[in-house]
């Protein structure tokens, strides 16, 4: 069983990028993964402006990251990139925040024309944090996510097969991230 911090980077109250990343939660959890979910709006204003990695909040999240196995990063793209929300955490984070880390990272967006911020705007920063595997990403249409009447949501087939799949790259390469320091000991 591996821990996946799970992070929104939505500034919402109403996100559709937070409700699919806890939709995603449950199926990782599911699965037998243990998952802490992130809504980077949750943090102090103040840790994310005051220019202070040090800040009790942001510790908290490094050494959240510290603990995990994984990370899903989802975000909603503005203006071709991922949020500034996003980016003022990732910013105050330490450089190799993410080494060791398996990351899904994750998009929702009005148009097609953004689907390519993940490869072009989110997967370089990933990178440069030191991420060991950031499996392929997905990008999902806003109006392929739905709220259900139960809380939960519904993504459209469409999007959700792929999705799926996604989710699927990152679950086999966080059991093969288990297992390679097991057998390297063995």
């Amino acid at each position: 069983m591996a821990t996946v911090l799970s992070i929104s980077g939505s500034p919402s109250p109403t996100s559709r990028t937070a409700r699919l990343l806890r939709h995603l939660d449950g199926r990782l959890v599911r699965e037998g993964h243990a998952v802490v979910p992130l809504d980077v709006r949750a943090l102090p204003p103040e840790a994310l402006t005051g220019a202070d990695p040090g800040h009790p909040a942001i510790s908290e999240v490094a050494s959240l990251l510290g603990h995990a196995d994984g990370v899903v990063i989802g975000t909603p793209v503005y203006k071709a990139a991922y949020s500034g929300l996003l980016k003022s955490l990732l910013d105050l984070l330490p450089q190799y925040a993410l080494a060791g880390k398996t990351v899904l990272p994750l998009a929702t967006g009005g148009t097609l024309a953004h689907v390519l911020a993940i490869d072009y705007a989110l997967r370089p920063v990933l990178s440069t944090m030191g991420a060991t595997h950031i499996t392929p990403g997905w990008f999902v249409l806003d109006r392929d996510i739905t709220l259900t009447p139960d809380g939960d949501v519904s993504v459209e087939p469409a999007a959700d097969g792929p999705l799926t799949q996604a989710l699927g790259h990152f679950t086999t390469a966080l059991d093969r991230a288990a297992f390679a320091p097991a057998a390297a000991g063995a």
